[in-house]
Parts: structure tokens; sequence; C-alpha cells
């Protein structure tokens, strides 16, 4: 399939929502938008049983959990072999995201199929980890490290990426990552199956104990500008996404718009 060049000259744009008009209890058939969404339905519903249709279930599932979040983790073995590793979704059936800001806890997952992965090895034997975030510009240098290599092999001289020290862990953190978080092992949970009773995946929840973020990617506030910051999405097979069209929903609180609301309620009933 011929595709054409990546947009190098594309930028986040800011939008107003799919319907400002909505008022409370509004059903999604009063907009044309919504009314076509509904007409899909007519096609009828596919219902998969979990336990009996497994061969399908991780491209379904990838293809419809989407966008997803991807952490580029850097950790070193208990004999100083350096480790390089993406997750959610470069290398098969890893997932990553954001679990608490308090305590600051971030996890990841790793498959032990066909083999325990290097990573969730490394990352318990106390001598800390990074955990990077992709952006635009070095997505190829991330994705290559995804390859089966040996465990002896290093991923860095082959990702053409930078080691930076952390202060706090052993393992570097990567340069080029605008935002990399220095973590200690909060806690290692392995998933058994219900069924079979092996461990089929272990999850890493990592404690962040410093950050470090560009300073050219913080706006005003703060916090980060999603239009420098550039950070890539995991979606279905070997698809990958960035920002385009970005639009904002405020956040209600009920005293605020009580009223609004009972009179909506009010008007709904009386119709």
């Amino acid at each position: 399939m011929s595709l054409p060049p990546f947009n190098h000259d594309a930028h986040i744009k800011f939008t107003e929502s799919s319907n400002t008009s909505w008022t409370f209890g509004q059903k999604i058939e009063n907009t044309e938008s919504g009314r076509k969404w509904l007409e899909g339905e007519q096609q009828g519903w596919k219902v998969i049983n979990t336990a009996e249709d497994t061969a399908r279930l991780y491209p379904l599932m990838i293809s419809a959990i989407v966008p997803r979040p991807i952490a580029f983790v850097s950790s070193v073995s208990g004999t100083g072999v350096e480790n390089l590793a993406p997750f959610s979704v470069f290398r098969c059936e890893s997932w990553f995201n954001m679990v608490t800001h308090n305590p600051p806890l971030v996890s990841f997952c790793c498959s032990n199929n066909p083999r325990l992965k290097d990573t969730p090895t490394n990352v318990k034997n106390g001598l800390g980890f990074t955990v990077n975030i992709i952006s635009e510009p070095f997505v190829e240098n991330a994705n290559v490290t995804s390859i089966d290599a040996p465990p002896e092999f290093d991923e860095w001289t082959l990702s053409g990426l930078t080691k930076a020290p952390s202060i706090h862990v052993k393992a570097p953190r990567v340069k080029e990552s605008a935002f990399s978080m220095e973590c200690e092992l909060f806690q290692a949970i392995d998933i058994t199956h219900p069924v079979g009773g092996e461990i089929t995946t272990t999850m890493i929840l990592a404690h962040v104990k410093y950050i470090h973020v560009r300073k050219d990617v913080l706006n005003e506030r703060g916090v980060i500008d999603i239009a420098k910051y550039k950070p890539i999405a995991r979606l279905g097979d070997i698809s990958f996404g960035r920002l385009g069209d970005v639009f904002r929903l405020p956040r209600l609180v009920w005293e605020q718009e009580k009223e609004k609301i009972e009179q909506a309620l009010d008007t709904k009933e009386q119709s």
C-alpha cells in the first residue's frame, strides 16, 4: 500500500466540541452526526465470548481500546546490561498508563509469552528505571528497540538515542524525550489466568521519584503545551496516531449547574 509522506508542517488546532448546543438530558439523535452514528446499529451486533474466541481477542481489543499512550522504559540488569524497550504496544501485548498522582504511580504490563521479557526482570532488582515519553521526531528510533533481540543485545546503540544521567536511579533516561520519570518499583503483580492457572502477564506499578521535563514544552501555567510536546499514540495493528484537532469540555460542578439540570429534567417530563 502506497502512503503519502509524513506531514511535518501539520499543526494541532483547537476547535469547539462536536455539539456546543447540547443540553442536559438531550438524546444523541438530536444532531445530524448523532443520527448518522445510530444508523450504524441497524447492521446489528457481534457478541464475542472471550473464553471461546481467544485468537481474536488481541487484535480486536488493541484496535478498539484507543488511543493508548506509549512508555519508553530504560532499565539495567543485575549484571549491568542496559535495556531500552517501548510499552503499549510496540512490543507484543504491553500496556502503559498513569495510575494516580498521590502517590505518583504509573503502570506498564508485559506479556510473558513466549518468554519473560528483560524489562519486568530488571525493574525488580532494586536499581530503579526510567519511563520516557515518545514524541514524533524520534518515533522510528523508539520503534527499532522493540525488536526481539537476545537479552545481552544493546538496544541503545541500535536506536541512535542518547543516554542522559539520572539523579536517583542507575538506569539512564532518554535525552531526546521531553518528559522522563525516574522510578522505583512500587509493586509487581503477576496476572494469573483464571482457567489455566499460568502467569500470562506481569503488571509493574512504578513509583515516580523524579521528573525531568524540558522547559520549552511547558506553557505559562507550568503544564505541558501539547502542540510543542508532539506525543504519539498507539492504535490497532501497526498503526500509530498523533494529535490533530483538539477540543475542550468544561468540568461541570453540581452547585453551579443544579438549577439548569432541574429545569431541563422538568421540561423533559412535561414533554
